[in-house]
């Protein structure tokens, strides 16, 4: 338990810091060429502008994409693209559990027996 929380401050300071870093790299540029967006090191996508819809569909549900880790629409890191999430469970389920078997289903026309007599007519 106890380097459980060792490990939640440790990602606590590093995220801080990493806000830190984002800003002060915008804040060291002239400001008409502040774009408050980036990546901290080359590595960690920051992004202080206010999201649209526009990007908050592209970050977290992206058919067109193949990557499963996307820039964050606001602030600093990754989101999740669920629809590569998803599609990456529903292979995996389908290796573990496999194919489902085919079903046997048979499409036939039957009719009750002795209609044919009566519907053609056939009467003495």
């Amino acid at each position: 338990m106890r380097t459980l929380r060792g490990l939640r401050r440790l990602l606590r300071i590093a995220v801080v810091g990493l806000f830190l870093a984002a800003v002060a790299t915008e804040l060291s540029k002239p400001e008409d060429e502040r774009t408050w967006h980036g990546k901290v090191g080359g590595v960690v996508p920051y992004d202080f502008r206010p999201p649209t819809w526009e990007r908050i569909r592209t970050a977290y549900w992206n058919p067109e994409s193949d990557r499963l880790l996307s820039d964050r629409v606001f602030g600093v890191g990754w989101a999740v693209n669920l629809y590569q999430a998803k599609r990456l469970l529903e292979s995996a389920f389908e290796r573990l559990v496999g194919a489902p078997p085919p079903l046997s289903i048979r499409m036939t026309s039957r009719e009750p027996s002795g209609s044919r007599s009566r519907k053609g007519g056939d009467s003495d």
